[in-house]
């Protein structure tokens, strides 16, 4: 071996015990003899139990955002998108955009053109590699439509999603059409969620007719044994005191004549759209606002007869109350 050949080895040697020695430093305090530890928040090494600050300014490689609590920190944290039941591969799958550009913008040639649309074609085929996540595909795409159409809320697209799958899951299915259920998922979902949504509105966006979402809607949650409560006439007021333009005090007014008719037992057997529908046109003329039969009728999707009739009715149920 060569004289300078030992001499790059010694200066070796001396580097690399130069760096144990330096390591073993940050190890225990020099002042106290105690633990080191790194605290990311701050940038600096400090001492467990002194407190000694011994290094500070040190490269913090947590996040540049702060979170105060569990759910602003998942919000915050950019590990791709959450999975979700309203896609049928809960949103795990890749997506190759339609558009022909790469990174910059900038469109791509004729050769790469025709790669990307093979990659496209049989990107799709791999998400769906059978018949039930083709028909998840296409029932969960019926729900977003018909949830989106009727304005209703991401949870409750979200328990519609649940409920197709489940019967899905249990063989519900078979002679049954994918948009019959579907539908009825939906209509469930917004009952559960305290948003409901009349039978009418549901078939008025539905591609299937009344009587058979009725009937699939009847059967899955006796199949499923999902807890439906009858729905409340007062869930409808808000919405349709919104769409009429009507006053807080009109909407308020209307929930008390329902309240008053609920223990005069007039609601028993009715129908809780009209019940909703004749209570908000009752509310509107005892508040003096301007509103009419048509209007009401058109808000709620029932006939003018019906809202005459609970009128009177709610009338006299609060005409019958006791007087405190």
């Amino acid at each position: 071996m060569s004289e300078n050949t030992r001499a790059r080895a010694r200066t070796t040697e001396s580097e690399t015990e130069q760096e144990q020695e330096h390591e073993s430093e940050q190890v225990d305090c020099p002042e106290c003899g105690g633990n080191l530890v790194m605290d990311d928040e701050h940038g600096e090494t400090v001492c467990d139990d002194c407190g000694l600050v011994v290094e500070e300014g040190e490269i913090d490689r947590g996040p540049e955002w702060r979170a105060f609590d569990a759910s602003e920190k998942d919000e915050k944290s950019r590990v791709g998108a959450p999975t979700t039941n309203m896609m049928h591969d809960k949103g795990l799958s890749t997506n190759i955009d339609w558009r022909d550009q790469d990174a910059y913008g900038n469109s791509l040639g004729s050769r790469q053109r025709q790669k990307m649309q093979r990659l496209r074609k049989w990107n799709e085929r791999f998400r769906t590699r059978d018949s039930k996540e083709r028909n998840l595909k296409q029932a969960l795409g019926e729900i977003d439509r018909m949830a989106s159409a009727l304005g209703l809320p991401e949870n409750v697209r979200e328990t519609a999603s649940v409920i197709y799958r489940r019967a899905l899951d249990e063989d519900l299915l078979p002679g049954r059409s994918i948009e019959g259920v579907a539908t009825a998922s939906v209509y469930a979902a917004a009952r559960q969620a305290g948003v409901p949504r009349s039978l009418d509105e549901i078939t008025d966006v539905s591609r299937v007719e009344k009587s058979e979402i009725a009937r699939t809607y009847r059967y899955v949650i006796r199949e499923l044994g999902l807890e439906v409560k009858p729905a409340d006439p007062e869930s409808y007021v808000p919405r349709f005191a919104s769409s009429l333009g009507l006053s807080d005090e009109a909407e308020h007014r209307a929930r008390q004549l329902l309240q008053n008719a609920k223990e005069q037992g007039v609601h028993s057997g009715k129908s809780p759209v009209g019940l909703a529908a004749a209570a908000v046109y009752a509310a509107a003329l005892l508040t003096n606002e301007k509103t009419t039969q048509a209007a009401v009728s058109e808000v709620a999707d029932i006939s003018e007869v019906t809202i005459r009739n609970r009128y009177h009715e709610l009338l006299e149920a609060e005409q019958d109350l006791p007087m405190a």
